[in-house]
């Protein structure tokens, strides 16, 4: 792959990083769509910063996610995941990990989402997709095990989704 695709799939995860997944509420839920707009997408584990979004599919630009083999769909949620080492004066060094990730719905539910890792040049990441429905709020259980670290790392994030 292209060092413009990477760059490419890069700057909309950041962009979308910060943003819902959809149009939003229509019903007056402003303030809790402002808490997952605002909500913290990292967790730090001691010399490892572990990074995370979710977002509809269908605001990948179309040659990113055919590059990726990614299904574009409002239906269809991206689990984007990276591990960094931290190191001082850098954004840190990417390192690869064993990624697991669970995700159910309100309900139980639970939702297979199947990680792949990524690697580009020096960018290691994990991507998963999995299915929603409007107003649908996935959690998120998301074990990171950094290669030669013993222990992994626990994630656990929601959110809601908004389709048509």
């Amino acid at each position: 792959m292209t060092s413009n695709r990477w760059r490419s799939l890069l700057v909309t995860l950041v962009a979308t990083a910060t943003t819902a997944c959809g149009p939003g509420p229509a019903d007056g839920d402003d303030a809790e769509a402002a808490r997952e707009i605002t909500r913290q997408s990292f967790s730090e584990f001691g010399d490892y910063v572990v990074h995370y979004n979710a977002q509809a599919t269908e605001m990948l630009p179309p040659e990113v996610a055919r590059a990726y083999g990614i299904q574009r769909s409002e239906n269809r949620a991206m689990l984007n995941i990276s591990v960094l080492r931290k190191q001082p004066g850098t954004i840190g060094q990417p390192v690869a990990a064993k990624v697991l990730v669970d995700a159910s719905n309100l309900t139980g539910q639970l939702k297979s989402v199947n990680i792949r890792q990524i690697e580009e040049g020096h960018a290691i990441y994990y991507i998963g997709e999995v299915g929603v429905a409007n107003r649908e709020t996935l959690i998120f259980d998301i074990s990171v095990q950094p290669e030669g670290e013993s222990e992994a790392f626990r994630v656990r994030f929601r959110q809601q989704f908004y389709t048509s």
